[in-house]
């Protein structure tokens, strides 16, 4: 078994999250996708957990401050875990039952109230059901959640990780 101590697990985090964040500016700037409101939802969690993970790695703290840490990366990676769950969700519903279609993004930042806006990302519109890219059955979305299922897991992993020595 690989024995890292927990700064070292943080920083894989956090790398991992900057992959997945390069892979999604990838798809969006070479393969020219136009992320979706779910798209843009969890790429915020994939952020928001990876900052957690960097933080964590910089400050290397004690055991109660790698619990914290823990726990606070897991939460942003099961919240993005359930923001990809619903969107793979959306992408299997029957063609008659895929919701209407929004007016873009721009538009709807620059003409709705914050909490409409808000609403509008996290349940996801009519573009959120295309499945634009797949890998062995699986869409962005379905590899996404399995990433932050992994990413919760390790974040959690390190309350019971041994190898908690500082290295200052």
């Amino acid at each position: 078994m690989i024995n890292f101590n927990a700064r070292t697990w943080f920083f894989l985090g956090f790398w991992a999250c900057f992959g997945m964040l390069a892979v999604g500016a990838y798809f969006q700037i070479v393969e020219e996708m136009e992320p979706c409101p779910l798209c843009i939802s969890q790429r915020i969690a994939i952020l928001l957990t990876g900052i957690v993970f960097l933080i964590a790695a910089i400050h290397n703290p004690l055991q109660k401050g790698i619990r914290i840490y823990a726990i606070l990366g897991a939460i942003c990676a099961l919240a993005g875990s359930a923001i990809s769950a619903r969107h793979v969700w959306l992408q299997n519903l029957p063609p008659e039952e895929v919701p209407e279609c929004s007016p873009g993004l721009e538009y709807i930042f620059e003409n709705f109230p914050l909490a409409e806006t808000v609403k509008l990302m996290l349940n996801g519109t009519g573009e959120c059901a295309d499945v634009l890219w797949s890998l062995f059955g699986l869409s962005i979305p379905g590899w996404t959640f399995i990433a932050f299922i992994g990413l919760a897991g390790l974040s959690l992993f390190q309350i019971i990780n041994k190898k908690q020595y500082q290295i200052r």
